[in-house]
């Protein structure tokens, strides 16, 4: 599982006018799932399932 900063940087992620990530391949703004015990959180495409983590 990648980072989102390396999703960005590889083009796999894009954020769009109002600055949400979303999938380059799906363009669809990526869902998010938090714990409370961790310092990230995972970022979750809806459509194809890809996951990358996010730090706080």
């Amino acid at each position: 599982m990648k980072s989102t900063r390396k999703g960005l940087r590889d083009g796999e992620l894009y954020k769009d006018n109002y600055g949400r990530i979303a999938c380059s391949a799906c363009e669809i703004t990526l869902k998010k799932e938090s714990d409370p015990d961790e310092v990230f959180s995972i970022r979750t495409c809806p459509d194809c399932g890809e996951r990358w983590k996010e730090l706080r």
